[in-house]
């Protein structure tokens, strides 16, 4: 699948700073330290209500982890996958009468529209679930060949599961107890209450062939379709390898999709772990609950595109709030991003200013800082009032520090 086009990242004058980033399984910051090029596998959508906030502030988030890790001219190897096979892709083309390959395509269109409007840059490895069927098939035989999985069949339909007590590793990238578990595997696309399970918890990974359900050559699995978790343990390692530097995504893939996706990598690699860093976007609210398309109180970058909304101040707004705390997008939050967008465009469009050199330093330390984008922010607004008020006769200063926050914020002026 063909991504949208990368921005252009111009050189930054100065020294880079290596990134310390939250690492969820082991609940604390950590040095990232790739050894020689760097690995990022970032989790995509399921291509319906393509792009709400949530999504936005998610792939904003690993655009920083992106920039930060490629500063100082190291190279970045980049995966994302979209989930074009699943439940609720199908439901939501069954309601709205069409079929769901066009749905998904429409909204992959959509996706990469908002995508380039936002100055993301784009994946080596743009993997959706149909173009990836033979690897992901593999993957799951392989599974199968090591002895970690079991069948479970009801009216002649067979489906296969991994068995968690032989892959071993439950409950050391979330740290939830179980009945917690429990209960987010229920909300979110498992089936812990289902009859001949070995363990409630226990993921699918290949749904055999029902009746009206579009279905694969599953070889020695039979006809039918992946779980949900298998897709990403077997796009990563097809185009990562045995181990990665970062997985990330949203706060609620945590558990299960990011736990199972591991151990899932882990049963076939015997290596741990499979990601030395798990991050996660925190959740984005609107209207006082979180955003999300059941909930249907969606803000979409599309939308705020065609009234006119100026693509780098909703990345103004996105960088505003640290990434792991949760926040609230709201119209006052967007118009102080516009505001600041303007009043960096008025301070970097001067023949001169205060030396930038500093600031520039105190970007790269606050993105280094676990993405501490808003204290980045900060430095560069201080520059910005400096400039304005009383002016500077540094004649590269303006320059300098605009191609700093275009490679390293994603802000272009």
């Amino acid at each position: 699948m063909r991504a949208w086009p990368s921005p252009h990242l111009p050189l930054v004058p100065g020294d880079p700073v290596p990134l310390r980033l939250h690492d969820v399984a082991r609940q604390r910051v950590e040095p990232v330290e790739p050894q020689g090029g760097a690995t990022l596998y970032v989790c995509g959508v399921t291509p319906y209500d393509t792009t709400h906030m949530g999504h936005a502030a998610t792939y904003v988030t690993f655009d920083l982890v992106n920039r930060a890790l490629r500063d100082g001219d190291r190279e970045v190897t980049y995966v994302q996958n979209v989930t074009d096979v699943d439940d609720p892709l199908f439901e939501r083309a069954e309601r709205d009468g069409v079929d769901w390959r066009e749905l998904g395509q429409e909204q992959i269109a959509l996706f990469l529209e908002d995508m380039t409007a936002l100055s993301v840059i784009a994946p080596d490895h743009f993997m959706g679930v149909i173009e990836s069927m033979p690897t992901i098939i593999e993957t799951v035989l392989t599974l199968v060949d090591r002895g970690v999985t079991y069948e479970v069949v009801e009216d002649g339909i067979r489906d296969t599961y991994l068995d968690l007590a032989a892959a071993g590793g439950l409950g050391e990238l979330g740290h939830l107890d179980r009945d917690t578990m429990l209960t987010f595997s229920a909300e979110r696309g498992g089936d812990p209450q289902r009859p001949g399970k070995r363990d409630p918890l226990d993921p699918m990974l290949w749904r055999g062939e029902r009746a009206g359900e579009p279905a694969w050559d599953g070889k020695a699995l039979g006809p039918g379709r992946p779980g949900w978790h298998i897709e990403c343990t077997a796009i990563a390692m097809e185009h990562l390898g045995e181990r990665i530097d970062v997985q990330g995504g949203g706060t609620d893939l945590v558990f299960p999709h990011h736990e199972m996706s591991v151990i899932q990598a882990e049963a076939i690699t015997g290596h741990r772990p499979f990601a030395t860093h798990t991050a996660h976007q925190a959740m984005v609210a609107y209207d006082g609950e979180k955003m999300s398309k059941s909930k249907g109180n969606l803000v979409r970058v599309s939308t705020l595109r065609e009234q006119g909304v100026d693509s780098r101040a909703i990345r103004l707004a996105l960088l505003d709030r640290h990434y792991r705390t949760e926040w609230e997008w709201t119209d006052e939050l967007l118009a102080a991003a516009q505001a600041r967008l303007q009043r960096w465009r008025s301070a970097m469009s001067t023949d001169g200013g205060p030396d930038s050199a500093a600031t520039i330093a105190a970007v790269r330390a606050a993105l280094a800082d676990d993405l501490d984008s808003p204290r980045a922010l900060d430095a560069v607004d201080t520059w910005c009032e400096e400039s304005l008020g009383s002016g500077g006769d540094v004649t590269s200063a303006p320059g300098d520090l605009a191609r700093a926050v275009d490679a390293l914020l994603g802000v272009r002026l």
